[in-house]
């Protein structure tokens, strides 16, 4: 079986094309991004409307595949930005029907947490999900995703690129911080855990403060980075003390940040456990993923209506493919 997977919850628009063996075959993507500010949501779906059929055709055309061999289309169908998901749940529709091929609505979070375990070949690992919107500790028990912990405001991505428009340093910002960071010295910044939750809508105003104030964007973003990947370990390693697993598997766009690898590894070697970061062109949002759990899921989960849930959350979602 061949899946085409479309990808469009949030800033990046991608196709991804892979068989039922976990062969990925292609994985186009094209992401909206600004000089400064943020997302605006009409802009981003409008930037999907307009290069949407021109990432399918660059997907297509790195498959080496026609429309004969796709044998099924998924789509993110959420949780994510209203109106980018609607352009890829439309577009997933309008292809169905004018290539007669079955669809499947596929939830994204668990897309990113099975891709990566596709990628790295861990087996039954505690799953750190960081991205813009999500900041999870999850782990499988009982056929469902368990979240252990969470954020109890914004995702680490968010608070990152909120900062980030706040320095004048772009969309998306995490990139940028982390550059700087690595000039910089340590700041103290609130640091919030409570039991196995995260906040970190405080770390971006004491930054955007200290930063007013004319602390250095270097130190400030040292700091930042510090403080906030310190709290998402300290969670992580009690969930593998608690689930009694040997494996923390990193995912997410936050995944490809060195600095929160090293620290999570640093931590894993000390507890005997194995860390596995997804590879750079799987951590962040991509047509791959969605590919992939359409193939695991076809045939087997419950039927739902072939619309968009925005709000859909990851422990809803039964484990019908392990």
């Amino acid at each position: 079986m061949i899946c085409l997977g479309i990808e469009s919850t949030a800033h990046t628009f991608g196709v991804g094309i892979v068989t039922s063996e976990g062969k990925i075959l292609a994985n186009a993507k094209k992401v909206f991004t600004t000089e400064t500010g943020g997302m605006i949501l009409r802009e981003v779906a409008k930037h999907h409307e307009k290069i949407c059929d021109s990432v399918v055709s660059e997907a297509m055309e790195k498959a080496n595949v026609n429309w004969d061999k796709i044998d099924l289309i998924a789509y993110s169908r959420g949780p994510g930005l209203a109106p980018a998901l609607k352009v890829g749940k439309d577009l997933a529709k309008k292809l169905s029907s004018e290539h007669n091929k079955p669809i499947i609505g596929v939830n994204h979070c668990v897309a990113h947490l099975t891709i990566g375990q596709l990628c790295t070949g861990a087996k039954d690992p505690v799953f750190l999900y960081v991205s813009g919107v999500n900041t999870q500790v999850i782990a499988i028990a009982g056929g469902k995703f368990r979240i252990f912990g969470e954020t109890l405001d914004i995702g680490i991505g968010n608070a990152l690129d909120k900062f980030g428009r706040e320095a004048g340093l772009g969309f998306p910002a995490g990139p940028k911080i982390e550059e700087l960071a690595e000039k910089g010295k340590y700041i103290e910044m609130p640091y919030v855990v409570k039991g196995m939750d995260t906040s970190f809508a405080g770390l971006v105003t004491k930054a955007t403060q200290l930063l007013k104030k004319g602390e250095k964007i270097e130190d400030v973003c040292c700091a930042f980075q510090e403080t906030a990947f310190a709290m998402v370990t300290e969670v992580s390693e009690r969930a593998l003390a608690h689930c009694e697993k040997k494996e923390l598997l990193l995912i997410g766009g936050v995944a490809a940040n060195k600095k929160l690898c090293s620290m999570l590894d640093k931590m894993c070697k000390q507890r005997n456990a194995k860390f596995f970061a997804v590879p750079l062109e799987y951590a962040g949002d991509q047509g791959a993923m969605i590919a992939w759990q359409g193939i695991l899921e076809q045939g087997k989960s419950k039927e739902i209506e072939i619309d968009i849930y925005p709000y859909e959350r990851t422990d809803t979602i039964e484990v019908v493919w392990d």
